[in-house]
């Protein structure tokens, strides 16, 4: 019954977040959503940023798996990379939570919200850093700054996924595959 209540709040919590914001969400308001005493939340946590930090452990376990099942031992690293990168940035982008926090962090600028998103982007680059890594050791790259390779992978793949579409016509998934390739995989691969 416990672990009921727990899972109603952490999901009524993430529903008020999504919708309102991190700064407009109250304790009240999540009482309300999940249909329990305001008491009742403090039972299993302390205060909002805690309720707060469950929910973006959980959104980044969620990318982490969508992340991992993507990675087929027999495809290439860049199939690989690209397959990962896509669907991580694809369930960013329809996820409603990563929506309002970005939202929120470009109009309000409010700091928990930038520090959630900050912490996602940080479990990304973290995933594809340990990629780079052992393909550098399969011989599959060339060697490089496993780091700055993925942060310019993950901004490349973010400025093809969002922002190219904020002036043009959406690229499909193969465009920018292909785009990846060009500027990317033809440096860093070993011949």
């Amino acid at each position: 019954m416990s672990l009921d209540r727990k899972t109603s709040i952490l999901k009524a919590a993430e529903e008020s977040f999504a919708l309102f914001g991190y700064k407009a969400t109250t304790m009240d308001q999540v009482a309300r959503i999940a249909n329990v005493g305001k008491g009742t939340i403090y039972t299993f946590f302390k205060n909002k940023e805690e309720l707060f930090d469950d929910i973006i452990e959980k959104l980044i376990h969620q990318a982490k798996d969508i992340a991992t099942t993507a990675i087929r031992p027999e495809d290439s690293f860049f199939d690989n990379l690209h397959r990962a990168l896509y669907g991580i940035l694809a369930f960013r982008k329809e996820h409603q939570l990563t929506i309002k926090l970005s939202q929120e962090v470009r109009e309000i600028g409010t700091l928990p919200a930038k520090n959630a998103l900050t912490k996602l982007e940080d479990a990304i680059l973290h995933f594809i850093e340990g990629h780079i890594k052992t393909a550098m050791n399969k011989g599959e790259l060339k060697t490089c700054d496993p780091a700055m390779t993925a942060f310019i992978m993950l901004k490349l793949y973010v400025a093809l996924v969002f922002e190219w579409e904020q002036r043009h016509q959406p690229l499909e998934k193969e465009e920018i595959a292909h785009l990846f390739d060009l500027y990317l995989v033809k440096g860093l691969m070993k011949r």
